[in-house]
């Protein structure tokens, strides 16, 4: 299976996302009482699809089963713009039926169907086990210069989410 940069940088911020939910500072294990209130959130949690998807996406955490992980695979090997529609994928995607209200606060935005997309694609890839990294070098220096690029774009998106946070009044999350 081929993962894209961007499901590739995705994956890890999303298990750190759901790290820093299931424990609380006494190590007491709060996941699910976490996830039940950032659902209640959702209307004001749908303005950061965008910039911070791997943030919003764990409202959906254990709300799809894949009936087809070819087409996730697939799914996992694309960049952000090149991504099917939602509807070509449901197929592929099971919404359990506790999701339905937050996929209609989702769908209300232009970039909600995009966003499902990436989500599903999220927990698909949080219920994989990781998969070992390629020991293949690249012939060429030039390899890592596209890869160098997108690692500072994902990070400008990264601070941009924070930046927006702490000026709805939340603080700065310690990376």
């Amino acid at each position: 299976m081929t993962i894209s940069p961007y499901f590739r940088h995705l994956r890890s911020a999303y298990a750190s996302e759901l790290d820093d939910l299931t424990f609380d500072s006494e190590g007491a294990h709060v996941l699910d009482k976490r996830l039940v209130q950032r659902r209640k959130e959702m209307e004001f949690l749908v303005h950061m699809m965008e910039i911070s998807p791997e943030m919003v996406a764990t409202v959906f955490h254990k709300g799809f089963r894949f009936t087809s992980p070819a087409t996730m695979d697939h799914l996992l090997s694309l960049e952000a713009d090149e991504f099917p529609d939602w509807h070509d994928l449901t197929h592929a995607v099971h919404m359990e039926p506790w999701t339905r209200p937050l996929v209609a606060i989702v769908q209300k935005h232009d970039m909600g169907e995009w966003f499902l997309t990436v989500a599903a694609a999220l927990e698909y890839l949080n219920q994989k086990p990781e998969a070992p990294q390629s020991t293949e070098t690249d012939a060429s220096d030039d390899a890592d210069e596209p890869m160098d690029e997108e690692e500072r774009e994902a990070k400008a998106r990264e601070d941009a989410g924070a930046d927006w946070m702490v000026e709805q009044g939340f603080d700065r999350k310690e990376s």
